[in-house]
């Protein structure tokens, strides 16, 4: 018996589940699912089998013909939650459980009418990864264990509700209405997604469209237009789209992450609608997800950087093939120094600064940072500048190939690249960026003509003819290398030339607004807290929390803000944002 998952109760000794059905009716009233889901086996078996659950109200498992089955819910445990073991008689495949969920379930947030841009419905969504999907549904929530289902969520009338599936048909019983979906490709529990609400559709090209509030949607899809053609460039890079569509929706502003990469219906924040479409790399990054993450899966948290690394790696070559080598110089800098901000966080546990971790007894949520994401982005890319671009471009294709729907350790791509490699490993020190904290001093670094001329200006008040071709990726870079000393004089020079205060581009304001506060200028302090009360995402969150909390004369106002505002944020969010003030 070995548990492969350290954030898993499943061993590998038990049988694994090959499909899900699950039947839901949502209640707003009470904030809760009440539900049930059969879990039909790869093949028949006997004896223990262990499901993960969080906060699960069990209520009844049953056999496929409805007999009981002995079953033991466990108390829970710190991260992981309560094990539900049941009981399998010999020659069982199928068995149903019949729960709900807890109002509290950590992948749920429950919106009022008031929190939605239309102010009349009420409004569900879930985010199930890392490991939220048990307090979903009783199930095998590992990556490893790759599923297909079908769904049927009833819900009010009045509402829609959409899956990370493909739709099958919607029936109307009185005042509710039954929505049923299916997805036909195994994907891991954390890709399980959806949303009720208000919403509606508009077709973006032969194969996507954006879902919104309908308040929203002519904005989101103005925004999004160009996602037909974002996806024909990944297919020529990184092979065939195995997803049939890619939607995408526009969240509520309490939405905790840029984006969630759910098969067939991304999940998109809306402070991605900026009005000029500079913050589409965030769905490029979600689209590159369909072949690295969705497809080729990190085996366990402890391997996050496969699902990561490789993504932003695939989105900066999507960034270069539609708008050139200049503008993903400028991304690759902006990750690098969100990367050596999370070294510094990370300064006192350098152990979570490889990308091989070692993650048992450790909260995945605890301890998610910009690591995975840009030092892996750097090995791939120390790779392909060791091998050269063609030769890469083939092992990136293979590598995607080979392993299509299957879960990945380290070790499988430590395997996989020295038999495709040989030798490329070692010429970049990859046991450095794998094992080693820190970033190797021979790792890439972007370089770019317009990224010298910014570097250039760093420091000054530049003049309005010397920044009027300037990108808000540009902004965004000059205004994170503000020195933490600038003076108010500077800083208020800087905002009357400039309006940072009041933009729009909320990478651009968020950048302002912790430079800003570390200057202690004043006029960010009103607009940071009426900032913090208009998003949920968290890395907007986390910064600006974070200097109000390590600022003085600011501590008390973190606390007063998040207490104002916290019930607008989604379950993750909250916990990070008091992870944040209770070391302040």
């Amino acid at each position: 018996m070995a548990r492969l998952d350290p954030h898993s109760f499943n061993d590998d000794t038990q049988p694994a589940t090959e499909s899900l059905d699950w039947k839901a009716r949502v209640d707003f009233r009470t904030h809760r699912l009440h539900a049930e889901v059969t879990l039909t086996l790869r093949e028949a078996s006997a004896g223990p089998l262990d499901l993960d659950t969080r906060d699960l109200d069990i209520r009844a498992v049953v056999d496929a013909q409805g007999r009981p089955l002995p079953y033991l819910l466990s108390p829970p445990e710190p991260i992981l939650g309560s094990r539900l073991r049941v009981e399998l008689p010999a020659g069982l495949r199928q068995l149903t459980v019949r729960y709900r969920t807890s109002p509290q379930s950590s992948a749920l947030q429950w919106l009022t009418p008031s929190q939605t841009a239309g102010g009349q419905h009420p409004f569900l969504f879930s985010q199930c990864q890392a490991i939220h999907a048990r307090s979903v549904m009783p199930l095998q929530d590992t990556p490893r264990i790759r599923v297909r289902y079908t769904a049927a969520l009833t819900i009010p009338k009045a509402l829609k509700a959409v899956m990370a599936a493909g739709f099958l048909r919607r029936e109307e019983q009185g005042v509710e209405a039954v929505e049923h979906y299916e997805m036909p490709q195994p994907i891991p529990p954390y890709l399980l997604a959806f949303a009720v609400g208000s919403l509606a559709p508009k077709e973006l090209g032969p194969r996507s469209r954006v879902w919104a509030e309908p308040e929203l949607l002519e904005d989101a899809a103005a925004e999004f237009e160009d996602v037909d053609a974002m996806l024909r460039v990944a297919e020529s890079l990184f092979g065939p789209y195995d997803w049939e569509r890619f939607d995408v929706l526009t969240m509520p502003p309490s939405f905790p992450y840029g984006g969630m990469e759910n098969p067939r219906l991304t999940f998109l924040t809306p402070t991605l609608l900026a009005g000029d479409k500079s913050l589409v790399n965030v769905v490029a990054h979600e689209l590159a997800h369909s072949w690295t993450g969705n497809l080729v899966t990190n085996a366990s948290a402890e391997h996050f950087w496969l699902n990561e690394g490789f993504t932003v790696f695939a989105e900066r070559r999507i960034l270069e093939a539609l708008e050139g080598a200049e503008v993903a110089a400028l991304h690759g800098a902006l990750g690098r120094r969100s990367l050596d901000t999370a070294l510094e966080h990370f300064r006192a546990h350098p152990q979570l600064t490889v990308l091989r971790t070692h993650l048992t007894g450790v909260d995945p949520d605890e301890v998610f940072s910009q690591v995975p994401y840009e030092k892996g982005y750097l090995l791939l890319r120390a790779l392909e500048d060791a091998v050269g671009r063609e030769a890469f471009d083939g092992y990136l294709r293979r590598y995607i190939s080979t392993h299509r729907f299957q879960a990945l350790t380290t070790e499988d791509f430590v395997a996989f690249t020295e038999r495709e490699l040989p030798g490329a490993l070692a010429k970049v020190n990859g046991d450095a960026y794998l094992h080693q904290p820190g970033i190797p001093a021979s790792a890439p670094a972007p370089h770019s003509r317009r990224l010298e001329e910014l570097r250039s200006l760093q420091g000054t008040v530049p003049s309005l003819e010397a920044v009027k071709d300037w990108t808000p990726t540009e902004w965004q870079l000059f205004l994170e290398s503000l020195p933490p000393n600038t003076s108010r004089e500077v800083l208020k020079s800087l905002d009357e030339r400039f309006h940072f205060t009041q933009s729009r581009n909320s990478e651009v304001l968020v950048a302002w607004l912790v430079a800003a506060l570390k200057g202690h200028y004043a006029p960010a302090l009103e607009r940071a807290e009426a900032f913090l009360g208009e998003v949920g995402r968290m890395k907007y969150l986390k910064p600006l929390y974070h200097v109000l909390a390590t600022t003085k004369e600011y501590r008390g106002k973190a606390r007063e803000i998040f207490k104002k505002h916290a019930e607008r944020y989604h379950p993750i969010a909250r916990q990070g944002v008091e992870s944040i003030l209770s070391r302040g």
